[in-house]
């Protein structure tokens, strides 16, 4: 493992960050992504794959929906993923009743996965919040969940008015 690519930068770095919030968390995410990933290398999983298959597995099972919703991803990245690890042989697809919907859920090789992988994970979260501090974490964690909140209504509210416009000028040329 390359220590150097695991090690977090210490001390605040204003000159390397953004003032645009969307600059600077996805910096952010990638290099806390990438220290995962290092840690997470043994196991053959990525830190993405890892979070799919913790939620298939706190599920039991799990519908394409459902994972968008619960890791606020979008469904092609999801669907990929999917993919990826339906041919590893990690998840399959689980019958339903409604033949459009799309359930996975983890295979015996998917779980043995989940747990070389399991502890891999915690020595990564132990590393960065050894680093950020719990009480720093825990209202980073917060201030995080108020912005996820206002990402995703906000989101909801544009394709909602898209739709709505989309009707009114389908009526309006008379389609």
């Amino acid at each position: 493992m390359n220590r150097r690519s695991t090690e977090l930068t210490r001390g605040p770095a204003p000159g390397r960050l953004s003032p645009c919030v969307c600059s600077t968390l996805r910096m952010v995410s990638r290099a806390v992504t990438q220290l995962y990933d290092d840690v997470l290398r043994p196991s053959g999983l990525r830190v993405t794959q890892y979070s799919i298959l913790a939620t298939i597995a706190r599920l039991g099972e799990a519908n394409l929906r459902q994972l968008e919703d619960t890791l606020a991803i979008d469904q092609t990245t999801l669907t990929r993923s999917l993919n990826l690890l339906e041919r590893g042989g990690i998840t399959e697809r689980v019958p339903h009743p409604d033949g459009r919907i799309k359930a996975m859920r983890l295979t015996s090789r998917g779980r043995r996965a989940l747990e070389v992988a399991r502890p891999l994970w915690a020595q990564a979260q132990g590393k960065v919040l050894r680093e950020l501090g719990m009480k720093p974490w825990a209202d980073a964690k917060r201030r995080l969940a108020h912005l996820l909140d206002v990402a995703v209504t906000g989101r909801r509210a544009g394709r909602r008015r898209r739709r709505t416009q989309q009707r009114s000028g389908l009526r309006r040329t008379g389609r």
